[in-house]
């Protein structure tokens, strides 16, 4: 290979900060004048559906602006008036298909106070309005108590719809129905909606057992009102609110076949800290432990566990990886990371907001996260740190500085990827214009403004006094020129960055030779230049555009 005497080059950094001990975590208002907000959601697409628990769904569309006239409004269809003001209008999640067949499902408390699922569909003439008479009931679940309704409904990643149902209410579980294998209280349910009015999965794990309702995923829940599933791995976190002593969050793998029972009411929290009820339960091995539990305090403390979302945006890098939960009865807003390895966490408080009295999070459509409660009517985005912008190239140095939560870096030279260059790292090698994309764990990446690097070469063939090469990058030709202090044989080959010779000639000998070369018909990538004189060899870079 060819010596290189650099003599400008490029040190590259980001112009972000390292992932630092304390997030830096802001909310920032994004929209208000909203009605006790419950739920918010995306259809995948740019707009945000914000759920108010009187039964009216509005869109904020994607310029910001909420729009005069509501999504759907059922209020007349919704009850709203029992236990602890647990009912009402309660979830809301969009088909994994809508933008062809505009179908999405809502979880409400009917007249009748009891759990209705329904799907409805968008209007065949506004994509901003809802069909409000095309309601088709999947499932109606008759309630005995007004409190623990659950409310969540998501679509996981195997496209099988998710339904969180409370343990019935009241206190302490008094028909221990979370426990019973033929009550469809407590537990989170699986099923297929690609029939009318659904089909049951054929892997649910309990389908083959008379004795357990096909319906059911897992058990052992009281009341799961907030649930989601991460976006980049599948896993399933559910966050259950305690009774008087612990806020529990659960844990799902993405691999799981289902059938966990995660304890209520046989404890509440983990196994070590509190025995509800052990009248019919089984040893410890029969229940899942809380990957994270925190200690119910009362309702002037941590009273009621509001579940969130893992951070998969491009925005904040830092969040990258932290699941965002909060507790309705003080403010409080957590960023909880996970240890894969050890499936340990640790956990920071970023903030308090007493008057927050938190619902619900919400996902946009580029994993962006949003916070609403009910007391100030008011849709707040979730920010942490320097928004991540492009990269910046400046300086007179050979390697690249970046961020440890970026994980690939691909360099290109004019435009044009440089195989094998995906390290940090990377020294030039020839002059042109270089810049760098990095990607993180999320998918997110990020490209560098280009700059132009001079090189100059100091040649391995002894008898060579100039070497040119032009135009490079070049089209289809490009003029190879040579001066020589003896007269010279040289053979030229040029090499894929792969290794195979894609063009090879033999050179007239002379003390000056130039040469054109056709090579229209190389397809645009990056190629090496190789000269020798049978004992010496020049090695130089070139670029099909």
């Amino acid at each position: 290979m060819n010596k290189v005497k650099i003599v400008f080059l490029a040190l590259l950094f980001f112009s972000t900060s390292h992932l630092s001990a304390q997030l830096d975590f802001e909310l920032e208002e994004f929209a208000t004048g909203f009605n006790n907000i419950i739920k918010i959601a995306n259809a995948g697409d740019d707009r945000l559906f914000i759920v108010e628990r009187s039964g009216v769904i509005k869109i904020i569309d994607g310029t910001g602006t909420t729009l005069a006239t509501p999504f759907l409004d059922i209020d007349s269809q919704v009850a709203q008036t029992g236990g602890q003001s647990e009912q009402g209008l309660l979830g809301l999640t969009f088909h994994p298909d809508y933008s062809s067949n505009g179908y999405f499902y809502i979880h409400y408390t009917d007249n009748s106070g009891d759990s209705q699922i329904s799907r409805y569909s968008v209007s065949s003439t506004d994509p901003n309005v809802a069909d409000a008479n095309s309601e088709f009931s999947i499932m109606n679940i008759v309630q005995p108590f007004g409190n623990h309704n659950g409310g969540e409904l998501e679509f996981g990643p195997d496209g099988y719809l998710y339904i969180g149902m409370g343990d019935g209410g009241s206190g302490n579980d008094p028909g221990n129905r979370s426990q019973n294998p033929m009550s469809l209280f407590g537990k989170m349910l699986r099923i297929d909606i690609s029939q009318e009015p659904y089909a049951i999965p054929a892997d649910n794990p309990f389908v083959n057992d008379a004795a357990v309702l096909d319906e059911i995923w897992a058990l052992g829940l009281r009341n799961p009102w907030r649930f989601s599933f991460d976006a980049m791995t599948g896993d399933l976190w559910i966050a259950d609110v305690g009774q008087w002593a612990f806020e529990e969050i659960d844990f799902q793998p993405a691999n799981s076949t289902g059938g966990e029972n995660y304890g209520w009411r046989c404890r509440e929290g983990s196994i070590l800290n509190t025995a509800v009820n052990t009248t019919a339960c089984g040893p410890a091995t029969d229940y899942v432990e809380p990957i994270y539990e925190y200690v119910h305090t009362g309702q002037n403390g941590p009273c009621s566990i509001t579940g969130g979302f893992i951070y998969r945006g491009c925005v904040y890098p830092e969040l990258h990886g932290y699941y965002l939960y909060s507790d309705h009865c003080t403010g409080d807003i957590w960023g909880l990371k996970r240890d894969a390895s050890t499936n340990s966490v640790s956990v920071e408080n970023l903030k308090t907001v007493a008057t927050g009295a938190w619902t619900t999070f919400g996902q946009d459509n580029n994993g962006e996260l949003y916070i609403a409660g009910l007391n100030n009517g008011t849709v707040f985005h979730i920010a942490s740190g320097e928004p991540m912008s492009d990269v910046v190239i400046t300086g007179i140095n050979g390697s690249l500085s970046a961020p440890d939560n970026f994980d690939s870096y691909q360099w290109l030279f004019f435009g044009i990827p440089i195989i094998g260059a995906t390290n940090m790292d990377f020294t030039a090698l020839d002059s042109g214009d270089y810049s760098v994309i990095v990607t993180n764990a999320s998918g997110c990446s990020y490209t560098s403004n280009t700059i132009n690097v001079v090189i100059t070469s100091e040649f391995n063939i002894t008898s060579l006094t100039s070497f040119q090469v032009q135009p490079n990058p070049f089209d289809k030709e490009l003029t190879l020129a040579l001066t020589f202090d003896q007269t010279t044989q040289l053979d030229l080959q040029i090499y894929s960055l792969d290794g195979k010779i894609v063009y090879q000639k033999a050179l007239k000998a002379g003390t000056n030779i130039s040469e054109k070369i056709d090579l229209e018909a190389l397809e645009s990538a990056v190629y090496l230049l190789h000269l020798t004189n049978g004992t010496e060899e020049l090695v130089y870079r070139i670029v099909k555009k």
